[in-house]
């Protein structure tokens, strides 16, 4: 019923998904300020986004997004207001503040939210699904929708699979980092300069 080219698909999603990006360094960002578990949940959050754009692609939002430029816009530049905003608050962190306990740290059900809405504000990645897993799709299947849903639940699968263990290790350098808070704060700066420079080319693309 499932018909798919699985071993092509794994490969070419592999590729894609160890590319650093947003989620990579959202994922890292949030594993050396909190610890491993802080960097799993988020990973999970970004892998659950992809859930959602799965079944986005599979209703047609993609084509939806292809046809209207208002609604592409909107939430294009909504994807890119948040990657700022993210971007701004690793840019504001102190080095006193990275120095002393997790007083103010988030909870883990609030890093998964934030992993899941920087991925599910992005259209980019509903017209990428939208591109990408119909090439995997034998042409002859008998339940295309169906295939394309299993390959967007792989693809989530995979990218859990790949920024766990991303989340954990950077988490294992946590604790040496805290006790060096001027390197924490060099690399919560330059996350956040990253963050802020891929909000500011997400607003500023346009469409192929």
């Amino acid at each position: 019923m499932i018909e798919v080219t699985w071993l092509v698909f794994i490969i070419a999603s592999l590729v894609l998904i160890v590319t650093p990006g947003q989620d990579m360094i959202l994922v890292m960002s949030r594993s050396i300020a909190q610890g491993s578990a802080a960097g799993v949940a988020t990973a999970a959050g970004v892998s659950i986004g992809l859930v959602g754009h799965t079944v986005l692609a599979t209703l047609g939002l993609g084509a939806v997004l292809r046809a209207s430029e208002w609604l592409f816009i909107a939430l294009k530049l909504a994807g890119a207001a948040y990657l700022v905003y993210l971007g701004i608050q690793l840019l504001r962190s102190r080095e006193h503040q990275l120095a002393i306990s997790q007083a103010g740290a988030k909870s883990l059900m609030r890093l998964f939210f934030d992993g899941a809405l920087s991925n599910v504000s992005n259209p980019k990645i509903a017209v990428f699904y939208f591109a990408f897993l119909p090439q995997f799709v034998r042409p002859e299947a008998s339940h295309p929708t169906l295939s394309m849903f299993a390959l967007g639940l792989a693809f989530a699968g995979l990218t859990f699979l790949v920024k766990g263990p991303v989340g954990l290790a950077a988490g294992a350098l946590s604790g040496w980092l805290r006790a060096r808070p001027a390197v924490l704060a060099w690399l919560y700066r330059t996350s956040g300069a990253v963050l802020i420079g891929l909000g500011v080319k997400l607003a500023l693309e346009r469409r192929a």
